[in-house]
């Protein structure tokens, strides 16, 4: 899944709508982008009750009631991180009929 569908989905997980561009979704004036923006990505896991687990063996897990995704970190645990929890938001919207 591209990360433009992976977007769209925890956008319409969240009830967050906007105009999209290449860098995202613009809403209330204001870029969202949980892939790379860790605020919005904090706030994208909270709203949605996102559980995560950072593992030592470098793999993030993020946990929802009906969903278990992961990410390997590699150098970047902050990305990892970001992408699990938007994998799990997708997840969420991809489920809402």
């Amino acid at each position: 899944m591209s990360d433009r569908e992976l977007l769209e989905l925890a956008a319409k997980a969240a009830g967050i709508e906007g105009e999209w561009s290449s860098s995202g979704l613009w809403h209330r004036h204001t870029l969202w982008n949980p892939l790379t923006d860790d605020g919005d990505a904090l706030r994208l896991a909270v709203k949605l009750r996102i559980n995560l687990d950072l593992q030592y063996r470098g793999m993030v897990y993020a946990t929802t009631e009906e969903f278990d995704v992961d990410a390997p970190h590699g150098p970047d645990p902050l990305a990892a991180t970001r992408r699990a929890i938007v994998r799990a938001a997708a997840e969420i919207g991809r489920d809402m009929k």
